[in-house]
């Protein structure tokens, strides 16, 4: 008889000779005491790994027989930047597990497998970033730098910098840094709209760690969903710009640049059955990247608008179930709670064909045209309805229970009627704190109701450390209930107060 081992190694021949599975791998490079290591895949039977991509716009050499790659490839590698992500040694706290329980019993309360606290090795993921300004703003993925203790930029020219995390925004899985200094070269956008299937790009980035890489392709298809939201990358919106120009891992964040050298989109997925580029890869398109990063820039967060609509693609089994006259455009099956798109005249059943007169075809190109606008604009809408076209207005709110931040003088920001601001590298060294953000003024509010007074400032809530307003309004828009504030005063440093808020 077979042994159980037997059989199972048999399963797995016969697995590899019938065929392989479709992995997507993430490609930002991560290291540990020096010895690369691949981020962990999911279990599911197709997952992403992220790499930047992105998209062109339409220029005069697209049709010629030799199109000449050198000055945009010089133009873009002056411009791309190594991002290095490092995480601090931490200690840990290891709970008891169920072998331990089972131990005690036999030999008493003071076994256990393991010390309750040990130390983790310092770490540093890998990517690459595109400055977009004279002044030093970069952007890049998120999850090049997401939770990173210390952010370090080189530039082309081997000058290196520490870099601050301006904004994220975990929906577009983008980032906004900034180095300090001035008379940087920089990349302009890039209209990826008017980007068409065919059209020569250019992928520059620091794949593997070989810094300035360009690698040359056209673009295979856009609005392109991967559905990365289904592996957990808390990704939302997908309106990807599919081409087959060569990204490997260290190519997350890095620049699609069209023939004028112009930027037209940032890497973030690969498609890949092993790790490495198998033939395509997904970037953000310009269109989404300006919008978002004009956003952190200016607010610290992304004002986002939506239709509050229930959707789904139009396909040929959708057209035969409702029985359609075409098989294009986003279904709409339901609506969300107080939807704009609703009380615009938008009815269950209509099939949303344009926005602004551009036309839509998927639900990846209706998210990437909402990302042009912010709540309280106006659309016009383009419906088929019982296959008639009509026009409605609808006037975009905001997402339910996303945090509005409000600009006031600099670098405020306002959120319940706190004014916050952030805290400066003197005023941090001098209170003894990493991080932190100040309340500048209050108004009637959650915050002053809570018995918070002018000057406090904010270092942790539910024990989770705050140390930009991005993250302060990401964290608070996904809380229902109390939270608990944990802060200082600057004329008592030394002495922790505690306030809690109902939200």
């Amino acid at each position: 008889m077979f042994s159980k081992r037997n059989i199972f190694i048999g399963l797995l021949l016969v697995m590899f000779a019938v065929g392989r599975v479709t992995v997507f791998e993430t490609a930002t490079s991560y290291q540990t005491d020096s010895v690369p290591i691949s981020e962990p895949c999911d279990s599911s039977p197709e997952q992403f790994s992220f790499t930047s991509y992105n998209n062109t716009s339409p220029n005069d050499t697209l049709h010629q027989a030799d199109p000449n790659f050198v000055s945009p490839a010089k133009k873009a590698t002056q411009a791309v930047v190594h991002v290095i992500a490092k995480y601090d040694a931490k200690t840990m706290k290891r709970g008891t597990s169920p072998i331990e329980e089972l131990f005690k019993d036999f030999l008493g309360e003071g076994f256990e497998l393991a010390p309750k606290e040990y130390q983790t090795q310092p770490s540093a993921a890998f990517g690459s970033g595109v400055i977009i300004s004279a002044d030093g703003y970069i952007v890049t993925n998120n999850h090049v730098i997401d939770k990173a203790d210390q952010v370090y930029i080189t530039l082309d020219d081997n000058r290196k910098y520490t870099a601050k995390v301006v904004g994220v925004d975990l929906d577009t899985d983008l980032a906004l840094l900034k180095i300090e200094v001035n008379k940087l070269s920089y990349l302009t956008f890039g209209n990826s709209e008017k980007l068409e299937v065919g059209e020569w790009v250019l992928a520059v980035g620091n794949p593997f760690n070989l810094t300035s890489t360009v690698t040359k392709g056209i673009v295979s298809a856009k609005a392109r969903r991967a559905d990365l939201h289904k592996l957990g990358s808390g990704i939302k919106i997908e309106a990807f710009i599919q081409t087959d120009a060569a990204v490997n891992k260290g190519n997350s964040g890095g620049a699609l640049v069209n023939l004028k050298g112009e930027l037209v989109g940032i890497n973030t997925a690969i498609s890949t059955p092993n790790g490495s580029f198998a033939g395509y890869s997904f970037a953000i398109p310009s269109s989404i990247v300006q919008r978002v990063v004009g956003d952190l820039k200016r607010y610290g967060s992304v004002q986002r608008a939506i239709l509050g609509i229930l959707a789904v693609d139009v396909n040929a089994d959708l057209a035969k179930e409702k029985n359609l006259k075409r098989f294009d455009g986003v279904y709409v099956h339901g609506f969300s709670e107080n939807s704009a798109a609703a009380e615009g005249g938008v009815k269950e059943g209509d099939i949303i064909v344009a926005i602004n007169s551009i036309k839509i075809k998927n639900l990846a190109q209706l998210h990437e045209q909402l990302t042009g606008y912010r709540p309280g604009d106006k659309v016009k809408l383009t419906i088929d309805r019982k296959g008639k076209e009509m026009i409605v207005t609808i006037t975009l709110k905001s997402a339910p229970n996303e945090m509005q931040m409000m600009q006031k003088e600099g670098k405020f920001n306002k959120v319940e009627g706190a004014t916050f601001e952030l805290l400066d590298t003197a005023t941090k060294q001098k209170l003894g704190i990493s991080h932190g953000l100040q309340v500048k003024s209050l108004e009637q509010g959650k915050w002053q109701q809570a018995g918070i007074k002018k000057g406090f400032i904010l270092l942790y809530i539910d024990k989770e450390p705050i140390d930009t307003l991005e993250k302060l309004a990401t964290f608070l828009k996904n809380k229902k209930d109390g939270i608990l504030v944990e802060g200082i005063y600057p004329n008592n440093s030394k002495k922790r107060v505690y306030y809690g808020l109902g939200w």
